[in-house]
């Protein structure tokens, strides 16, 4: 019995009843002769052929593989042709306010899903179950970084792991794009609050330095089986 329209690929669906009815309609036609119905999503015409049964086999012998599926053929579309690649995660940890909406709009347009926390327990606890790979913090969500038990997890995170995030820090006293703050901060960029505005312009000129300096080195850690 068909299980699929071949013309938009939806399931179908027959009650005992309507199944009966078909295979009673089949078993009845003439060699040559098709039975026609129509698919209930698309009303595009389904013509069936009756199939006769496979004759008897030895208990002890070996039933090949059934033939490949085709029915794609006629609409051109095949399972795995329309794949999404995985989105990139990204974390901001923000206290709710209009800089925090800016702060995930400039990140998803540059191609990041975005999950918000406002505390370091929910942060730490939703990185133990997503592998994130863009982390924000706001230095004044827990009132300044040495005060910061997130800053502190992400200082003492294992290389193996740390370095496939690109971890963004915002204050009101950094320099935005002073890469030798950011390495003294343990980040890969710090941004000025005051510089908000330019969030999504800084992102698409940051994002592309960090991997073109260690995309190589990643790529090559991946190939030996480092991921």
């Amino acid at each position: 019995m068909i299980t699929k329209c071949p013309h938009c690929r939806q399931s179908l669906r027959f009650s005992e009843i309507q199944q009966e009815k078909i295979t009673l309609a089949l078993h009845k036609l003439t060699p040559g002769r098709t039975l026609t119905i129509k698919c209930p999503h698309c009303r595009s015409a389904i013509k069936l052929a009756d199939t006769p049964a496979p004759a008897a086999r030895r208990k002890d012998e070996l039933l090949p593989p059934a033939p490949p599926d085709l029915d794609w053929l006629t609409t051109g579309h095949f399972d795995g042709e329309e794949k999404v690649e995985d989105v990139p995660m990204s974390l901001v940890l923000y206290g709710n306010s209009s800089e925090r909406s800016q702060v995930v709009k400039a990140i998803k347009n540059v191609g990041y899903q975005v999950v918000t926390a406002e505390s370091a327990e929910e942060a730490i606890e939703r990185m133990q179950f997503v592998r994130f790979s863009c982390v924000t913090l706001h230095t004044g969500l827990e009132g300044g970084l040495d005060k910061s038990v997130f800053h502190q997890y992400m200082r003492k995170m294992a290389m193996e792991r740390r370095r496939y995030i690109f971890y963004i820090v915002i204050g009101p006293d950094f320099h935005t794009l002073y890469n030798l703050e950011a390495l003294s901060t343990s980040a890969n960029l710090v941004v000025a609050e005051k510089d908000l505005k330019y969030f999504n312009v800084i992102l698409r000129k940051a994002i592309p330095e960090y991997e073109e300096l260690f995309g190589p080195i990643l790529e090559e850690l991946a190939a030996y089986g480092k991921r």
